[in-house]
């Protein structure tokens, strides 16, 4: 606090009787003993600047000395005590009434400005409150230092934390979870981190929502734009009587790719991978460790009919038509004959609705009057691509709804515009391999009562993933949200029911298929007019 003194200089009037008053102000006369050790005494500052002396000077009642405007500058501010200063005015010698008033403005002034300082320290009491309260929650914040392996895992999740579709998170404080995490997980390494990553995703119990280290996610993006770095095969599910499944058998291998070049043929089942046994792997799985990097070597032990192959194959980058089309000529009654374009799709990469046309077209040309379409062991692939493809069938309707915890967000539907195939008869072929876009294809077709479904319960995949690229190169699959069928059917777990079931000897390849159902006496056959009635 400052306090202000006036200092007049001392005047002799014979007809007044001097009277020397007390001082007041208590504050000033503490300071004032302090430094100087004496009782308070005002001070008249001297004329004489280079000497700068002050010289004691008693004020006395009656005998008021003039002094200059309260207005007109100070000529000095000398500090006495390291916790108050003192203001300090020259005065002249000028009439009585004038020292009045000017002594009158100064005590009006030392009011004013004793509000000020009032609110300058509220103010003030505020600003340190203030900064006590920022200095509170700064030391409540971690005391380590983040490093860049923390900050990869906060990135994986932050992104599962926006991205996934339970906002519960399998019944789970996330936030907790996450500070736990830093605190105990080990992250000294990048395998460290990435082990942490995929600790923290197994705590959510969702199979699909899963960690791809560089290069995984690489191979999965390069898949879905139409090519592959593996060995070039396309494995599922032995089908057999007790729906049972406990090996991998191979689909199909890619024409010229380094598996159908190693001998490796439709029908093998494959015993292990780089000598992992199978019999408990995932298709998930089983399809990551089959791809890898150009050029590298993955050892396989393959049963072909009674006999055990071991093979090293190379991968290498494979070009992947997901399309496969026939067709096949059915002989009818008496002179007639049924001509079936067959069309097999086996990934909905991004060349996957666009080659489906081109089939239709190409078989269209050869005056097909029905199609079989054989989704059997395709696992998906974009979700966009199952819309489209859709689209190609459906004259109008709604294909698939998306949901979220909450319900319904989203509705995917179709006015025809995009149809080219809508007014044939339509058999879809489904089995336990079928997941993902593909039964949202299955289950758009069977509800809108376009297509007749024939096979096994599909696998049941009824959640949607995106896939996201870390900072790092590697990526996070993440379920996004779930859907349901144009019947609100939620499929998850349980699968597209089909309409009929297929013989158990029903042959997975597209000549075989033609081979069926050409014999009425085969145990597959199924003849034109059971493959396309409800």
């Amino acid at each position: 606090m400052m306090e202000l003194v006036a200092l007049c200089s001392s005047l002799s009037l014979p007809h007044l009787n001097p009277q020397v008053l007390q001082w007041k102000s208590q504050k000033v006369s503490r300071i004032m003993e302090d430094q100087f050790h004496s009782p308070i005494q005002y001070l008249n500052y001297s004329i004489n600047r280079r000497t700068k002396m002050y010289r004691p000077v008693n004020i006395v009642k009656g005998a008021f000395t003039s002094c200059s405007s309260l207005f007109q500058p100070f000529l000095k501010i000398q500090r006495f005590s390291s916790r108050s200063w003192l203001l300090l005015i020259s005065c002249g010698t000028t009439k009585f009434e004038e020292c009045a008033i000017s002594l009158y403005k100064v005590m009006n002034w030392q009011e004013k400005l004793k509000n000020c300082f009032s609110v300058l320290f509220i103010r003030l009491a505020f600003g340190v409150m203030l900064t006590m309260s920022v200095s509170v929650a700064i030391s409540k914040a971690p005391s380590w230092a983040l490093t860049d392996e923390n900050l990869l895992f906060l990135e994986a999740w932050r992104t599962i934390d926006r991205a996934y579709f339970d906002k519960t998170f399998n019944g789970q404080s996330w936030f907790r979870y996450r500070e736990n995490a830093l605190r105990n997980e080990p992250m000294n390494t990048r395998a460290e981190t990435y082990m942490a990553i995929k600790k923290m995703l197994a705590t959510l119990d969702d199979p699909f929502t899963r960690f791809l280290e560089p290069e995984k996610f690489k191979s999965l993006r390069s898949g879905t734009q139409g090519a592959l770095t593996g060995v070039g095969l396309s494995i599922g599910y032995p089908i057999r009587v007790d729906g049972s499944s406990t090996e991998l058998v191979v689909i199909s291998s890619a024409p010229g790719g380094p598996a159908s070049r190693a001998g490796i043929l439709p029908g093998d089942v494959i015993l292990s991978i780089d000598d992992t046994n199978t019999e408990t792997m995932g298709l998930y799985d089983a399809a990551e460790r089959l791809q890898g990097p150009d050029g590298s070597l993955v050892q396989l032990a393959i049963r072909s009919g009674s006999e055990i192959k071991h093979i090293e194959v190379k991968r290498e980058r494979v070009s992947l038509n997901p399309v496969k089309s026939r067709l096949c000529e059915v002989p009818g009654l008496g002179k007639d004959t049924s001509r079936i374009g067959y069309i097999k799709l086996t990934s909905f990469n991004q060349n996957a609705s666009g080659a489906v046309k081109e089939a239709i077209e190409t078989l269209r040309r050869n005056n097909v009057s029905a199609f079989v379409l054989d989704l059997r062991n395709n696992s998906g692939g974009l979700f966009p691509e199952g819309i489209e493809i859709a689209k190609i069938w459906l004259e109008k309707g709604v294909i698939v709804y998306i949901c979220d915890s909450r319900g319904v967000r989203d509705i995917y539907e179709t006015d025809g515009s995009n149809a080219i195939a809508a007014s044939e008869p339509l058999a879809v072929l489904v089995n336990k391999g079928t997941a993902s876009a593909s039964e949202i294809l299955a289950g758009a077709l069977k509800d809108n009562k376009r297509a007749v479904l024939f096979g096994e319960p599909t696998f049941g995949k009824g959640k949607i993933q995106s896939v996201f690229e870390m900072s790092d190169g590697s990526g996070l699959a993440v379920t996004v949200a779930r859907y349901e069928t144009p019947a609100h059917t939620d499929i998850d777990k349980v699968g597209v029911i089909p309409d009929h079931p297929l013989p158990t000897s029903f042959p997975l390849d597209e000549d075989g298929f033609c081979r069926c159902i050409k014999d009425p006496a085969a145990s597959c056959n199924l003849n034109d007019i059971k493959l396309f009635s409800r």
